[in-house]
């Protein structure tokens, strides 16, 4: 009796113990798998440091010790994907089902948030998104004579950029001289990347996908949580805050905004482009001057529109507006997943129409042919 029991207690304990090795070796081998995955690189060490020569040490290490950042999703605890906790006792006005815009629609037919003023309460909104204490990273590039419009960009974001959030500007210029002292609030930050000087201004916007991608392998990946990608000759002048934080968000050209035919949309027609978007498609027309996201989903938009790009070249193609083309081709068929107003991004050439509200975020008047390096608006 005592042996019998014995042997049933051996057999079940190795049938325990090869089972749990057998689980092992499968968590060891995905484990494996996922920090391969985090250190492959498309561009050598040696191309990358090549290119990305300066940067210049961030105040205050945004990392944090113990902490994993991988498919978008904090490990800390602080925030995650789908998290929209509200703040306990938090004081703001009670949402209305039946009133809001109503000159303006507010939803795009996938049915994402179509963001005006009036359309979100700036105390709630900013409330959940402070308890995630997202590092957000804005990359702006200020080549050649654009240096010049460094101070006001930065100054102004200061005032209105997703105040109190934790931020790091990202400068990419051939000019790290020029590059102003400002005044930063708790938790923002300046780093400085060097990139070669163009000759074209082509190049400058062409280029953008292309050192922004290697920037990402290289290190902005384990600083960030959301990127946004802006033009440096704008100016803030009202609110810019966590509204515009999703996935994927796009900004509305205010050119295009009101046109009622996709077929007068601006979009690559040459089908040898791979910008191409055939006559009878498209859904809206989105600026390259404002966009951003989680940072994964960013650097699977951006290095896509590099390499299209780049296959474009081989041909002897560049698409009609460059790196918006690609953008507009990317997000016909990967929606986004905010479309902001025209708000985010208007111009000091344009009146501004009934419906704009508030501009948060202006294009300055320029000469074209002075601050480009081969000229041409």
């Amino acid at each position: 009796m005592f042996r019998s029991f014995s042997r049933t207690n051996v057999f079940a304990i190795l049938v325990s113990v090869l089972l749990f090795s057998g689980a092992l070796y499968i968590y060891s081998g995905y484990s494996h798998s996922d920090i391969s995955l985090f250190q492959s690189k498309d561009f050598s060490k040696t191309e990358s440091n090549a290119i990305i020569t300066n940067i210049v040490e961030v105040k205050e290490d945004l990392t944090t010790a113990g902490c994993v950042v991988k498919d978008n999703l904090n490990n800390c605890g602080k925030w995650s994907i789908g998290e929209l906790k509200s703040e306990v006792g938090l004081k703001y006005a009670q949402p209305n089902t039946l009133k809001g815009r109503t000159d303006v629609n507010s939803v795009t037919n996938w049915n994402a948030p179509l963001v005006w003023e009036g359309t979100f309460d700036p105390v709630v909104i900013d409330s959940i998104y402070k308890r995630m204490d997202p590092r957000i990273a804005v990359v702006v590039f200020a080549v050649g004579k654009y240096t010049r419009f460094l101070k006001g960009f930065l100054e102004s974001g200061e005032k209105y950029f997703l105040v109190d959030f934790r931020v790091t500007y990202y400068v990419f210029t051939d000019n790290k001289q020029d590059v102003p002292q400002v005044r930063l609030g708790r938790n923002r930050n300046i780093s400085v990347v060097s990139v070669p000087s163009a000759n074209r201004w082509q190049e400058v916007v062409l280029g953008r996908m292309k050192w922004a991608t290697m920037a990402i392998d290289n290190h902005i990946r384990s600083e960030a949580d959301y990127l946004f990608m802006m033009d440096i000759d704008s100016v803030f002048h009202n609110r810019f805050g966590a509204e515009s934080l999703s996935r994927l968000s796009a900004v509305l050209h205010r050119g295009y905004y009101k046109n009622t035919h996709r077929d007068h949309f601006p979009y690559e027609r040459r089908p040898q482009s791979k910008a191409y978007i055939p006559a009878g498609e498209g859904d809206y027309y989105y600026t390259a001057a404002v966009w951003g996201g989680y940072l994964e989903d960013m650097y699977k938009l951006v290095k896509h529109c590099y390499t299209q790009a780049e296959e474009d070249a081989k041909i002897n193609i560049e698409a009609a507006w460059q790196e918006e083309s690609h953008l507009n081709r990317y997000l016909l068929y990967n929606k986004p997943t905010k479309v902001l107003s025209p708000e985010y991004l208007w111009s000091d050439y344009d009146a501004v129409p009934a419906d704009i509200k508030v501009v948060r975020v202006s294009q300055l008047v320029k000469n074209y042919k002075e601050v480009r390096p081969n000229g041409g608006h």
